[in-house]
């Protein structure tokens, strides 16, 4: 029989002890993140056609049998995120949305095509909210100033350009809402790729101006301010880290608002294409 020496069985002891603490060590090192508030910003297209915007789509009509069956199918896939409340795009300072939604819980208000009422007032019914929260907040969108800076330096041209580009995306938006779902539509705008095409627009009329008369800065910076003091508004709404909140608005500010929530250690941000699969959470 092989004999084992004191050295060998020590040897042996030590690398026993050893493994028991390296395999012990994360359990003790190791805790769970802390909860934070979840927040889904759903980037929509106007539903009501109200064009309020420098570029606006054409939408359909979205009242008729096949988009309510298409809005109902949005319904079922926001579900899954589990919202506690949902913002809407709506100023702060009236309480018309807030009344208008209690009307409608009572029988006596009739959903209009607006994008707030389709999916906002919809979904809280049927996830039994008493109540929707505004958290829009008018701002300057100094755009003109922007066009007449182009003309006085000689670069209309590449304001046209940028132009051109956006209309052409909103064209090609509008093709794609025709062939599809409001759903597929809707994944489609919330793209990341998207997104960041819409927020680089902003940072190419950013360098349209100059000393004595920064323009393009002054645009970018006005847009940014509504969004922040938008997101302001949303974090207000946040009593608990256990809130899972469903923003709906435009999705001219869905990149801006995302930033504001992705850059805030209290939020988890969240995306409509993380529920539109079978496996969530």
């Amino acid at each position: 029989m092989k004999k084992i020496t004191f050295v060998q069985a020590g040897l042996g002891l030590m690398a026993i002890a050893l493994l028991a603490v390296v395999s012990s060590g994360p359990t003790v090192a190791q805790s769970a993140p802390p909860q934070r508030a979840e927040v889904l910003i759903l980037g929509t297209y106007h539903m009501a056609n109200p064009g309020h915007d420098v570029f606006n789509m054409k939408a359909d009509d979205v009242l008729s049998p096949k988009r309510q069956a298409e809005i109902g199918e949005l319904l079922e896939v926001l579900k899954r995120f589990k919202p506690t409340k949902i913002a809407i795009e709506s100023t702060v300072y009236e309480d018309r949305r807030p009344k208008q939604y209690a009307e409608y819980l009572a029988g006596r208000y009739t959903l209009t095509q607006n994008e707030i009422e389709q999916v906002g007032f919809r979904l809280a019914k049927e996830l039994g909210m008493k109540t929707i929260y505004p958290v829009d907040i008018d701002g300057e969108f100094p755009w003109q100033r922007v066009i007449n800076y182009a003309k006085a330096t000689g670069q209309s041209q590449v304001l046209d350009q940028i132009r051109s580009e956006i209309g052409e995306m909103v064209k090609q938006q509008d093709a794609y809402l025709h062939s599809h779902t409001v759903l597929e539509t809707l994944l489609d705008m919330n793209d990341d790729q998207k997104v960041a095409q819409d927020v680089g627009f902003y940072f190419r009329e950013a360098r349209l101006g100059e000393p004595g008369d920064y323009a393009g800065p002054d645009l970018l910076t006005s847009w940014y301010q509504r969004n922040i003091r938008i997101f302001n508004n949303i974090a207000k709404i946040i009593e608990s880290p256990n809130e899972r909140v469903l923003v709906i608005y435009g999705a001219g500010h869905l990149g801006w608002l995302r930033q504001d929530v992705a850059n805030d250690p209290s939020m988890r941000l969240r995306k409509l294409s993380e529920f539109a699969g079978p496996h969530t959470n």
